[in-house]
């Protein structure tokens, strides 16, 4: 079985050359690598996948009681599409905006739930922060300016911790296949939208990423966590770095539980090629492209848009 590369984030925030010409290579090539040398506590993590677990045992209609709205992206959802397909995992998503001014976007949170507010917050913002010194990293590795990119994360963001639960499911689409037609999948075939993507996966093995045309199933491990690069850092990198595909398998003996990160810019930016090189891309609001992603998420509106669409 082929392994993703593995990056320690420990080199990474000490400018070690090596580790950014490593972390050139995986994301070049990849897409995809494994962040280990995290010097988290084991107890950090067992606590978030624990009270994930314990949210998501809740009855089906006290969970709907928080669900998401078209105006209101934080809460519950378990009929998300990709692909215009309904995946097979029930969801919470939840952001750290709670300005006045976004009263209409606040995260519904579980009141019963002692200490759930506190721990995914408190993941939020490790996330965060390291996948801010990632984005530093991927910026040096591409040799641009420090502040090409990050200038659009510091002032304001519009990032957003996931909590994925993929219950038993019946009947799972046939792993073998390519892009099955029958079945069902946890996720279907897609690229992340934003930045960077930072996921931590249970001991459950599910996310396969597209490789050299082949479907690769990426192992969970302890002490790691899982990173990819999404579209805007392919539009930034000129296809220098490509958001890679990747979908989720179905259990049909186990439940699964992940957490991913989604580092997302100010929903202002405007993101444009940055390499110097003819552009590959017309610029890409982060809103309004967003906007159209999250609405094929949340109903079937035909054909998703995907960032190939801004291609020039």
């Amino acid at each position: 079985m082929k392994q993703i590369p593995s990056i320690s984030l420990r080199e990474l925030k000490a400018n070690n050359r090596e580790t950014i010409e490593s972390l050139a290579s995986a994301c070049q090539y990849w897409g995809f690598f494994r962040l280990v040398d995290l010097d988290l506590k084991k107890r950090t993590t067992d606590q978030l996948l624990a009270t994930m677990k314990v949210f998501f045992d809740l009855p089906h209609e006290e969970k709907r009681q928080l669900s998401r709205t078209e105006k209101n992206p934080w809460g519950y959802f378990d009929q998300e599409l990709t692909k215009n397909k309904q995946d097979w995992k029930e969801i919470f998503d939840l952001g750290l905006d709670q300005a006045p001014s976004h009263n209409h976007s606040q995260t519904p949170w579980p009141s019963r739930l002692q200490g759930f507010r506190e721990t995914m917050v408190q993941w939020h913002q490790l996330c965060e922060t390291i996948s801010l010194t990632l984005l530093e990293s991927i910026v040096q590795s591409l040799k641009l300016p420090t502040s090409s990119l990050t200038q659009h994360f510091t002032k304001g963001n519009s990032s957003f911790l996931r909590l994925n639960h993929y219950p038993v499911c019946k009947a799972p689409a046939d792993p073998t296949e390519d892009f099955p037609t029958e079945g069902h999948l946890g996720i279907y075939h897609h690229t992340d939208a934003g930045a960077v993507t930072v996921l931590l996966q249970d001991e459950v093995s599910g996310l396969q990423i597209r490789h050299n045309d082949t479907w690769t199933t990426i192992d969970s491990e302890n002490n790691s966590l899982i990173v990819n690069v999404g579209d805007l850092i392919q539009v930034w990198s000129n296809d220098r770095y490509k958001a890679p595909l990747h979908r989720v398998l179905a259990n049909s003996k186990q439940d699964r539980f992940s957490a991913a990160f989604f580092l997302n810019p100010d929903s202002a930016t405007n993101c444009i090629p940055q390499t110097g090189e003819k552009p590959r891309y017309r610029s890409v609001n982060w809103d309004e492209f967003r906007s159209a992603r999250a609405a094929g998420d949340y109903a079937n509106i035909g054909d998703e848009v995907q960032i190939s669409d801004y291609r020039l």
